[in-house]
Parts: C-alpha cells; sequence; structure tokens
C-alpha cells in the first residue's frame, strides 16, 4: 500500500510543478501532493507494526534502512511541494 501511495505522492507532486509551471492554479495538487505523502508514512508505519505484531524480527532489519529513505523522500517532497509558493514569494518582490 505503502508504495501505491508513494507513486501517487510522486504524481501528484510532478502534477503540481506542472501546474505552476503552465500557469494554471496549483494549489490543489500541491495539496494532494503533502496529503498523499503523509499518507504513505501512515501506511509504512502500519506495516512496521504489523511486523512487530507478528514478531517479524528479520523484517525489522529493514526498517534502519527504509527509516533513512523515508526521511530523505519526504524532506524532497515538502521542498518540491512548496517550491511554487516560494518562487511566487520571490517573483513579488
Amino acid at each position: 500500500m505503502w508504495l501505491i501511495l508513494g507513486l501517487l505522492a510522486i504524481a501528484a507532486t510532478f502534477i503540481n510543478l506542472f501546474m505552476y509551471a503552465i500557469g494554471k492554479d496549483y494549489k490543489l495538487a500541491m495539496a494532494m501532493g503533502l496529503s498523499l505523502t503523509a499518507l504513505t508514512l501512515c501506511a509504512e508505519q502500519s506495516l512496521v507494526s504489523n511486523w512487530i505484531q507478528s514478531e517479524d524480527w528479520s523484517a525489522l532489519r529493514e526498517v534502519p534502512a527504509m527509516n533513512k529513505a523515508f526521511w530523505f523522500l519526504t524532506i524532497v517532497s515538502i521542498l518540491l511541494n512548496i517550491a511554487p509558493i516560494l518562487l511566487e514569494m520571490k517573483n513579488k518582490k
């Protein structure tokens, strides 16, 4: 599930940037990108929780590597999704 939500978050982020580039209202796509990023993280947390409940310790060994990747991708998602707002603020000055 987290993979599907993650891919949808990436798609929404690119739609956000595309809408800004062509001058259309991009705020809905921005909200969708950020929301899907949050849902991706929730789905991943649920997956890890299920591993703990089923005592799948070998699967839990993967968590530290995934943790770093999710931090990085979340920061990139936030920066890409708010880039149009920052660019608008810069252009107004």
